[in-house]
């Protein structure tokens, strides 16, 4: 299928049922790989009219002084697909609030006349809390579901449980009564692989056993997810958070929150993360739980039949949404805490318990962390950009599940000789985030013990390491290396692949190493006046999993620009709330660092290298050109195909929609005056169209189209007149040719306008649409234009 099919799908249709179909939410864009190409898409295209005089930015009602205030002036009889949208396309936020205020007093009108009607007001006014506790309550399950499965299946890797299937390893052993503290891994109950084909438990042919079972099941989990996101939801692959944000800002990708996408990305989620890559689930998430809020959504009709409502948090967030946010993550929160898929009664993932206070002087390294956090934030933003741009622009990128199973093969291959590599990615950060206490077995905790074996406090003094910790070191040093490059290879390919947890994971094996190498400078040198005040021989001074939870909170900062949530994330993932300077000095200073060699985050360069039309509320406008700067048409462009209000007839309309590729026109009072009536979108007049010549006698190519309210007087033998005020956008937003573009991108931006028309003394001038906005931007930071608009 075409790019340019794809998107005009709904303006090139013969039949009017073809083009009303088009705009179910669970339609399916199937076929990876296809490259989505709108560089003739609806806001590049869109032409309107304005009616200011004398203002620099007014909201108008075309000139006609007895125009309603709602934008859709109604007949008594609405047509069918009116006000709806086609896809890849912007949605109208001004008309859908006002369609939503109609629908407002509409029924509070009627709420007084029964107790039916009440009823139904009362329902009306519920269903907002109602879909937030059913989205809350399907988000937590299907987390608390998510994580039981990914742990099963990440250890099946490695061998089953003979006494119960559906047990992991550690759960397994929770009842047997064979296992050891050293070895409390260990149980009867649990078999590996080569213990169940070979028979053997030790040795060479056990360890090769192992190694290609490992390798199988690594392959088996990453094939299987990339073939059903190819086959059933291609828009399942992915984070999700750069369409997500998209979505939010007004854009229509249809099926990307449907159901199909809901269930493929939940299943092979489990399977992403099982299989080894380097890859989160926390992304994706977001992906899942946005999935549940848009199908209950369609549940009622306040938001099913109102775009705008679906999207409340996006460019306003008032005060009932907060608190409905609030109500749905306590509905989220107490059912995983009901499933407990961490099995510590916890809600937190990693949760952490530290005796030992920091220091000042800690802040030091702390710095030294979020320098390091911004360094591998910048180089992983360009290295993945420029390795997603290459898989675009290649013939690499028609191969999707060539590129998993090779990034797959290669993840598991290095992956399994390394024990850190080879752990679960969550375990490998809840092992590095953990204090070394008495009844720790980890290598990271082999240190020499020179205090009283009998005596066990919880506040252990620092002590010499021993040969483990220095052989976890080397091994997590290669595993830094390996996490580095994998990831950047890995975020982008076609399975759900998330970012949260890899970058978490780089940070925390880079704070656990710097923690180590302090934690010993302090012990072996305890008398410098940097340690003399706050750090005697005995005392336990540094806490290396506290290095390790500043990692990678530096190194998550690095990647996404966050500063304050990400604090609140990682509280919310540690429970460590004692630690808020030191998390808030490694974040700052990650960003500081990573914006010095760009301020964009990774999903923002996503959304700018899928030419997404999104307006970052965080980018400033500093320039001081005009509107009349960057409107459209130039000097050296055609005019503007306009509409006059009572002199076309249809087939002059018909003519226009199949000669052009515009998806909306100004009419105007007469080409003379051009003076504006309104705006008419190319959707809606085409539905219209079609939908009176099978419902109205008499509409035949030569009748007169009339968009003014009153019609005027014709000749007898004239066919009838079509009369399409009703999908006439009557205040369309305008501003004048001298209104800075300062402005002018501060209105997109907080109302969320898709367009708005330029003006002088009244006369229509031009058009700058959003995708203006971030031509002129692009052209402004010496960037060239057209490389940002969906290539």
């Amino acid at each position: 299928m075409e790019s340019e099919q794809l998107f005009h799908r709904g303006y090139y249709r013969n039949s009017y049922n073809s083009i009303t179909s088009a705009s179910s939410d669970e339609e399916l864009l199937d076929g990876a790989g296809v490259i989505m190409d709108f560089q003739t898409s609806e806001d590049d295209n869109l032409l309107d009219g304005d009616a200011s005089i004398g203002t620099h930015y007014t909201m108008t009602n075309g000139g006609s002084i007895n125009s309603s205030t709602h934008l859709l002036d109604l007949l008594d009889e609405p047509i069918p697909g009116v006000g709806t949208y086609d896809d890849f396309h912007t949605i109208d936020w001004v008309r859908e609030k006002c369609k939503d205020r109609e629908r407002h007093r509409r029924i509070n009108s009627k709420k007084k006349e029964s107790a039916w009607e009440m009823t139904k007001s009362l329902y009306d006014a519920w269903s907002g809390w109602l879909v937030v506790t059913l989205t809350g309550l399907a988000s937590g399950a299907l987390a608390g579901l998510i994580d039981i499965a990914a742990d099963w299946m990440t250890d099946l890797k490695e061998g089953i449980c003979l006494s119960a299937l559906w047990y992991n390893h550690e759960q397994c052993c929770w009842g047997s009564n064979e296992t050891t503290f050293e070895e409390r891994d260990k149980c009867p109950q649990w078999k590996t692989w080569a213990e169940l084909i070979i028979g053997q438990a030790e040795g060479p042919g056990s360890y090769i056993m192992n190694y290609i079972m490992y390798i199988f099941w690594a392959l088996s989990f990453a094939f299987l997810a990339v073939s059903l996101v190819k086959v059933f939801a291609p828009y399942a692959c992915g984070s999700g958070i750069p369409e997500i944000k998209t979505i939010l800002s007004g854009f229509i990708i249809r099926g990307y929150l449907g159901k199909w996408t809901l269930m493929i990305k939940t299943i092979t989620l489990v399977l992403a993360v099982a299989s080894g890559l380097s890859l989160g689930k926390e992304g994706p998430l977001v992906h899942v739980a946005c999935c549940c809020g848009n199908i209950f959504s369609y549940l009622f009709p306040k938001y099913s039949t109102n775009e705008a409502k679906k999207r409340e948090v996006s460019y306003y967030f008032p005060l009932k949404t907060l608190w409905r946010s609030f109500f749905a993550a306590l509905v989220a929160a107490f059912v995983l805490r009901s499933i407990n898929p961490f099995g510590n009664s916890r809600l937190v993932l990693f949760y952490v318990e530290y005796h030992t206070p920091w220091y000042l002087f800690e802040l030091f390294p702390f710095i030294l962390l979020g320098v390091f956090g911004g360094l591998w934030g910048a180089f992983f933003i360009r290295a993945n950009i420029a390795w997603c741009r290459r898989r675009k622009s290649t013939k690499f990128g028609k191969y999707p599940v060539l590129e998993v199973i090779i990034v797959a093969a290669i993840t598991a291959v290095i992956a399994f000789p390394n024990p850190y590599t080879r752990l679960n990615t969550s375990e490998l950060i809840k092992e590095l985030f953990t204090d070394c206490g008495p009844l720790e077995s980890s290598s990271l905790c082999d240190y020499r013990n020179d205090m009283n074996a009998s005596k066990i406090v919880d506040d252990i003094p620092d002590r010499p390491a021993g040969i483990g910790v220095y052989s976890a070191i080397w091994q997590l040093c290669l595993a830094l290396i390996f996490k580095i490059i994998m990831t950047v290879f890995t975020f982008g390919i076609k399975v759900p692949s998330g970012l949260f947890i890899p970058s978490m994971a780089i940070g925390a094996i880079a704070g656990r190493i710097v923690g180590i190498a302090v934690e010993q400078l302090a012990y072996y040198h305890h008398d410098w006046f940097i340690f003399k005040e706050w750090c005697g021989v005995g005392a336990d001074c540094i806490t290396p999993g506290l290095y390790a939870m500043v990692g990678a909170a530096a190194c998550l900062g690095g990647v996404t620009r966050m500063t304050v949530s990400l604090v609140v994330i990682v509280f919310e993932l540690t429970g460590g709330l004692e630690y808020i300077v030191p998390l808030m000095a490694a974040v700052m200073t990650s960003k500081w660092v990573g914006d010095a060699f760009g301020r964009e985050g990774i999903y923002e360069a996503h959304i700018r290298l899928n030419g997404y039309p999104f307006l970052d509320a965080k980018e400033e406008f500093t320039h001081t050109t005009l509107a009349a700067d960057v409107m459209r048409p130039r000097r050296s462009d055609p005019p503007l195909a306009v509409l006059t209000q009572d002199n076309m007839t249809v087939d002059d309309i018909e003519n226009m929609i199949n000669e052009t590729s515009y998806n909306g026109f100004p009419v105007i009072m007469s080409k003379e005056s051009q003076r504006l009536v309104g705006f008419a979108l190319r959707r809606d007049l085409t539905i219209a169209i079609e939908s009176a010549r099978k419902k109205q006698e008499g509409i035949v190519s030569s009748s007169r189209v009339c968009f003014a309210q009153h019609t005027p007087s014709l000749p007898a033998e004239s066919p009838r007149p079509l009369k399409l005020r009703s999908i006439l956008d009557m205040s369309p937003f305008t501003v004048t040719d001298h209104t800075p573009m300062e402005i002018v991108v501060d209105i997109f931006r907080k109302l969320g306008l898709r367009q708005c028309l330029v003006t002088h003394n009244g006369r229509l001038l031009g058009i700058i649409t959003k995708k203006d906005i971030l031509r002129h931007m692009a052209q402004m930071a010496n960037q060239d234009p057209a490389s940002i608009m969906f290539n």
